[in-house]
């Protein structure tokens, strides 16, 4: 039995269809609504997260877990704690760094137990691209990434932002260090800076361009030993674009009508557009460059897409026990394989020789 977190969230319901698509389960759907949910997709079961006998209840007899609820930056590693209580597996589509240090810092991680953390897009995804590139030419050691598009802001995902500028990365730390990058085996502070209005490759629209370098891109530019590494979020929305480029200052309003004005500003940028979502990633070194584009209509779908495939690799036995993030263990050709025969993403590598889907 897999158990589904957040099924009736934007990344949770998209879980469901993906797991259901590949014959993964019986399924647990659990979700503090469940209006939404049907039990011709599985057994439904209304959860409380913030409740350790809501969560015990439901995580009994579980095999796997997928946390798809958040924001996970306020949950951090309750549902964790829960699931290898029941003696289950644990896959969550964010968690990340400071989920990452409780569970070691407890031992909770024992015997055949495995867990996988920030297996959705980003983090995930933006790291599997580059070792996959980086697989196919070895030789590569500067890294330009970009990652970003046009889409719905839900309010999780809001709250989710304004938690990750205290924060969602290692040793307490805030998600990323703005303007830092990566240079010769250390961070290197202000490195870069924000460019206001730039027309990027593969990107429909013109955005603004916000550096910011996370513990993920740190542990990638570790394991490829690149010896530069820049990484941008792209803002294409100039509602989103104009609130973001104030939102430190703005942190100490109310968060609720944050948060709001946050969603709100979503909509009025995608308002009459097709949504879509992006990433670029172009490994340099001195046999030339090799880039790789990811193009989805949502980065909810990607994000699901990614945790499911950390399932299945779960499942089948592919991983080994431990505590991990999804970008360092899932295998990256097998990834980008999926995603694009699930049509959850088309991945293009383009390069000075040839060009095509992977």
């Amino acid at each position: 039995m897999i158990g589904v977190l957040g099924a009736s969230g934007a990344v949770g319901r998209e879980a469901v269809r993906a797991l259901r698509n590949s014959g993964t389960g019986p399924l647990r759907l659990g979700a503090r609504r469940t209006s939404s949910l049907s039990a011709a997709d599985g057994e439904v079961r209304t959860v409380d997260v913030t409740d350790a006998g809501s969560l015990k209840e439901f995580c009994a007899g579980l095999t796997v877990l997928i946390n798809c609820a958040g924001p996970t930056y306020a949950l951090q590693e309750r549902m964790a704690l829960s699931a290898l209580a029941a003696g289950a597996h644990y896959v969550d589509v964010g968690g990340d760094d400071p989920v990452h240090e409780k569970l070691a810092a407890a031992g909770a991680v024992s015997g055949d137990a495995t867990v996988v953390l920030s297996a959705g897009a980003l983090p995930g995804l933006s790291a599997l691209v580059p070792r996959w590139l980086a697989a196919r030419w070895p030789d590569g050691d500067r890294l330009v990434c970009h990652a970003g598009g046009l889409e719905k802001c839900t309010p999780t995902v809001a709250e989710e932002i304004l938690l990750s500028l205290s924060v969602g990365g290692a040793h307490g730390e805030p998600f990323g260090t703005p303007l830092a990058a990566w240079r010769n085996g250390r961070r290197a502070l202000r490195a870069l800076r924000t460019v206001e209005d730039e027309e990027l490759p593969d990107f429909p629209d013109r955005a603004m361009l916000q550096p910011i370098l996370t513990a993920e891109s740190e542990r990638l530019a570790v394991m490829l030993r690149l010896d530069e590494l820049d990484f941008f979020n792209v803002y294409p929305g100039p509602r989103v674009r104009a609130l973001f480029a104030r939102l430190p200052s703005l942190a100490v309003e109310g968060r609720d009508d944050l948060v709001q004005r946050i969603v709100t500003a979503g909509d009025v940028d995608l308002a009459g557009r097709d949504p879509y979502y992006r990433m670029r990633f172009t490994l340099g070194g001195p046999g030339g460059g090799h880039t790789a584009v990811v193009s989805a209509d949502s980065s909810y779908r990607l994000t699901a897409a990614v945790g499911v495939l950390a399932v299945r690799a779960v499942m089948d036995g592919a991983l080994p026990a431990g505590l991990h993030f999804g970008g360092d263990v899932l295998d990256p050709g097998w990834a980008v394989e999926e995603i694009n025969r699930t049509g959850a993403a088309e991945i293009a590598v383009l390069d000075d020789v040839d060009e095509g889907v992977l």
